[in-house]
């Protein structure tokens, strides 16, 4: 792969990006991925902000390279996070769940490079406006929290591409080297990965969360839970629990008090696949193995290359 304007912002080998998923992605997964030559993310969606200090911490003694943290803006303690962030000098943040505008430029007054999330064209250009560094365009195929538009990531790419001129970053069903070069012909400068590094050793999910993951087959996931947060996740006893309860045409509270707190932790973290929330993209279906994250990353540019030549040969 030769360098491009992600791999030249980011000051990294490759244009693969890991996701900063919930309970997935501590300072192992992170650091051993940045290691590889990708983009590792710390996750700060589940921390405190003292658990987030260590991780760093930890990530900053694992790697020498360049990480990042994802910090979704709808959680608590988001000043506490924020300013732990800027005393440990982390050197990009990726924002998501939230407006742009309200810590992009605090943020880039400590030389911090910021990228945000969105699901629409019309997000990325008011990320855009809000003066980030780079957009992650994630389509409806991700797991995790999703957008409303249930745009596909093909459909996605092109059009938030056609506007922008800023780098862009391809999210949601990519877990290949097809799938990143697929993602770059459309008009992506990168791709970020989740699904495919949730099934890594390294991974803090708990494993029978990631046996889960890859038992899945096509159809096992589901975008639910729209009147809330939208949620892709696997179908187990308490997505059909929340599928019975819509039949009763149920209130947003009735929807919340069935959701309580803590359901994700429940399920990634504790590994309760009855009751807890399992969040996991559509690409789970094509995933069939856990393996070391570095193991992951070779795989994922063997495949890129070997991609790009046999794009090569076809013919039209």
């Amino acid at each position: 792969m030769k360098a491009n304007r992600i791999t030249k912002l980011f000051n990294v080998k490759y244009p693969i990006i890991q996701a900063g998923m919930i309970w997935a992605s501590g300072w192992k997964l992170a650091s051993e991925v940045s290691e590889a030559g990708g983009l590792g993310i710390i996750g700060a969606g589940s921390m405190y902000p003292d658990v987030l200090r260590e991780h760093i911490q930890k990530c900053k003694k694992a790697t020498s390279k360049p990480f990042a943290v994802n910090v979704p803006m709808l959680y608590p303690d988001l000043d506490k996070i924020m300013e732990i962030i800027i005393e440990e000098k982390v050197p990009i943040v990726f924002t998501s769940a939230g407006n742009p505008k309200t810590w992009t430029p605090h943020l880039k007054s400590h030389n911090i490079k910021v990228v945000h999330v969105v699901s629409s064209v019309k997000f990325a250009l008011k990320s855009q406006e809000a003066g980030v560094d780079a957009v992650v365009a994630e389509g409806f195929e991700a797991g995790g929290h999703n957008g409303r538009e249930e745009t596909t990531t093909f459909t996605l790419i092109p059009m938030v591409k056609k506007e922008l001129t800023i780098p862009l970053i391809a999210a949601g069903g990519i877990a290949s080297g097809s799938g990143i070069l697929a993602a770059m012909i459309l008009g992506a400068d990168a791709a970020q990965i989740g699904t495919r590094f949730v099934a890594s050793e390294e991974g803090s999910s708990h494993i029978n969360f990631k046996k889960e993951v890859i038992k899945a087959q096509e159809g096992d996931t589901r975008l639910t839970l729209k009147e809330l947060a939208p949620v892709r996740m696997l179908k187990n006893k308490f997505y059909q629990d929340i599928e019975k309860l819509y039949s009763t045409s149920p209130t947003i509270e009735d929807l919340q008090d069935l959701l309580g707190r803590a359901r994700a932790k429940k399920g990634m973290f504790e590994g309760d696949l009855e009751e807890g929330e399992l969040e996991i993209g559509q690409i789970s279906g094509l995933i069939n193995e856990i393996l070391p994250a570095k193991k992951i990353m070779e795989n994922l540019i063997a495949e890129f290359e070997a991609a790009k030549i046999e794009a090569s040969a076809i013919e039209f």
